[in-house]
């Protein structure tokens, strides 16, 4: 048993959806602790809530019933700019599509967290350069989206999230959309992320080979964290 107080503590969450008029009942009670610097898969079937999960850890949904605490407080207690700014300078997100803003190229779309939390231009650019070229892309600076690879654009995006320093990753089927090779260099940069870095994180994954590569699996069933080995 770990002794150490969870970075992030999730008690009893349940979120439900309406569609189609019928009440989907998604999380049904999930409990689950993370630690700092671990990296915890969360794995399980095809729309059983993985990433309704990851959203509400993310602060990107808010929960029915329960609570989300991080380093001991009740973030959803907080006001809406308290929660925004907690989200923007707490939290890096990385999804399987990169939403990176294509009239823009790889530094501006990473400098973007950065100059929405009001850090000078410059400040923010020198931030952006430095995380760009820890992920391999410190020659790609100028190239604009469409002149990135899918796995160079998923790396911008990985560049973006961590822009600010961010105490917590949540990724979500972040190697869905690119092939094998590709797929398994932003492992390979997350695995070292965490281990040079220490940064924590969630990975929502169907890749069972990534999946026990990290430091824990956590397997949703039924809406709920039923199996964490």
């Amino acid at each position: 048993m770990n002794n150490q107080q969870p970075l992030i503590r999730v008690t009893n969450v349940r979120k439900s959806f309406i569609t189609n008029g019928n009440r989907v009942d998604v999380l049904q009670g999930v409990d689950l602790d993370i630690y700092e610097g671990e990296m915890v898969a969360i794995v399980g079937a095809s729309g059983v809530g993985k990433s309704t999960l990851l959203h509400v850890l993310g602060t990107l949904e808010r929960p029915d019933h329960g609570e989300i605490f991080y380093r001991g407080e009740s973030v959803f207690t907080y006001n809406e700019p308290k929660l925004a700014s907690f989200r923007n300078q707490t939290i890096g997100f990385v999804f399987q599509f990169h939403h990176l803003l294509p009239e823009f190229n790889a530094l501006e779309n990473t400098m973007m967290p950065a100059l929405i939390k009001g850090v000078n231009a410059k400040e923010a650019c020198e931030q952006a350069e430095a995380i760009l070229s820890r992920v391999g892309l410190g020659n790609r600076l100028r190239h604009l989206v469409g002149e990135l690879s899918g796995g160079e654009q998923q790396r911008v995006a990985v560049a973006r999230s961590l822009v600010l320093r961010p105490s917590v990753l949540l990724a979500d089927e972040p190697t869905g959309n690119l092939d094998a090779r590709t797929g398994e260099s932003i492992h390979d940069l997350l695995i070292s992320l965490n281990r040079d870095d220490g940064i924590t994180a969630a990975v929502v994954t169907h890749n069972m080979e990534l999946a026990e590569k990290l430091s824990r699996r956590v397997t949703l069933v039924d809406g709920k964290a039923l199996s964490i080995d």
